[in-house]
């Protein structure tokens, strides 16, 4: 079975492209691996990792860090569906192994791969 990698993250360049530099450096050593990105609609990621040519599974997660009341309260209220999406993607995608990049997106999947016993790592 080939490696399946997750990596989990996005939201500014500063998360994402750490994470599409070791997608394309593992890709160059394990041809046959399979490297999928977790991310939001709303950040960086939608628009560059199709670009980079890796598939994006989009979860729907919002920040709680630096926001207005109003944006915390959100965020606190998406946690829940945070955590269905992150399990449907896990589930889906099976990876050997979660490599969690930063940004809000991050981590309920790190968190429910962990849960799951799925070697997980942290890239910040």
């Amino acid at each position: 079975m080939p490696l399946s990698v997750l990596i989990a993250g996005g939201g500014t360049g500063g998360h994402l492209y750490p994470g599409i530099a070791v997608a394309r450096e593992l890709m160059s050593r394990v041809p046959d691996a399979h490297v999928t990105f977790v991310g939001t609609a709303a950040g960086i990621e939608a628009r560059v990792v199709p670009r980079e040519g890796f598939t994006l599974d989009v979860i729907r997660s919002a920040g709680l860090k630096g926001k207005s009341l109003q944006s915390v309260a959100r965020g606190v209220a998406l946690l829940p569906v945070s955590a269905l999406d992150a399990a449907q993607v896990i589930s889906r995608r099976r990876p050997s192994v979660v490599i969690g990049v930063g940004g809000y997106s991050s981590g309920p999947v790190v968190l429910l791969s962990a849960l799951r016993g799925i070697p997980t790592l942290l890239m910040e």
